[in-house]
């Protein structure tokens, strides 16, 4: 009687293992689980982005002033007759809060920049011209 149990213990041992650490067992079910858990988080991921930046394109498509500000904050373009006004730091008379100033390219989206038109009030072209 004791070796009947003892065979089958060992049979049902031998019948689960490829249940569990098999090639299609639960091992593998749990990890593939997980990698399709990840990839629909990334693939989430995308489509926002995808979105953002559809939404920024249909933006440049039809306004003209998103093509403008564009052009003002990351190519650093100023309009005609504008003056361009730029704020330096005090001590090391560099542009305040500028990661790397170019002379070249006035404008470039930094927070101490701004162009204003040639003809307003009290702008520097005015004031020298009287």
């Amino acid at each position: 009687m004791r070796l009947i149990i003892l065979c089958l213990s060992f049979l049902l041992v031998l019948i689960q293992y490829p249940l569990w650490l098999g090639k299609g067992g639960w091992f593998k079910v749990w990890e593939l689980d997980r990698q399709v858990q990840l990839a629909h988080k990334k693939n989430d991921e995308l489509k926002e982005r995808n979105a953002k930046l559809a939404s920024e394109v249909d933006d440049l498509k039809q306004s003209k002033g998103a093509v403008e500000e564009r052009a003002r904050f990351e190519l650093g373009m100023i309009k005609q007759n504008e003056i361009f006004v730029q704020l330096l730091d005090g001590s090391s008379g560099k542009p305040a809060g500028a990661v790397n100033p170019n002379p070249y390219m006035p404008g470039s989206g930094q927070p101490n920049s701004v162009s204003v038109p040639a003809s307003a009030p009290g702008s520097p072209a005015r004031t020298a011209a009287r």
